[in-house]
């Protein structure tokens, strides 16, 4: 059995991630399961979160990773909804994520967005705090080999769906 494709959308929060994700599940021709940190993060439970953030979203990241072997190994595409970032709970954040998939097919996407954009959409949801997408750019691990970039100032969801899947000759 052919291993499932496995893309990682990689961007700070508020940079178009999940409005890609959806963009990419409506397509036709293509389909994916999808694990998110935002999903796995609910996982874990206020109480613990508040205690030791990111000892307990750390935990949830790396097995959200494991999650997504196991969709792959049984030959389902998945889109991971993630950052990768640089905490002492997940150093080395992308060569864990690397070691944990690297018998599986993994694409990279930068989701690219100005950070004053960003702020401004963090500002608009209301459910995320308005330097959110700073400091998490800040963290953002180094050294990632992408496979390709989108910028969500520049294109709706939909092109930078089709963008995607052209440039990983999805479509």
């Amino acid at each position: 059995m052919d291993k499932g494709r496995i893309i990682f959308l990689n961007g700070v929060t508020s940079s178009g991630k999940t409005s890609i994700v959806e963009a990419l599940q409506a397509q036709d021709g293509v389909f994916f399961y999808v694990v998110a940190n935002d999903l796995f993060q609910e996982m874990v439970g206020e109480k613990y979160l508040r205690a030791d953030y990111w000892r307990y979203l750390g935990e949830a990241i790396i097995l959200m990773y494991h999650t997504a072997k196991l969709f792959s190994d049984q030959g389902k595409n998945v889109l991971i909804d993630g950052i990768l970032v640089e905490q002492p709970s997940l150093k080395p954040h992308y060569g864990r994520l690397a070691d944990i998939l690297r018998d599986n097919p993994l694409d990279i996407v930068e989701v690219a967005c100005p950070l004053e954009i960003c702020r401004q959409r963090n500002i608009a949801r209301g459910d995320r705090y308005e330097a959110q997408s700073e400091e998490q750019a800040a963290m953002m691990a180094s050294g990632i080999r992408y496979s390709c970039r989108v910028e969500t100032d520049r294109f709706t969801p939909e092109q930078c769906a089709k963008q995607i899947l052209a440039a990983l000759s999805l479509i």
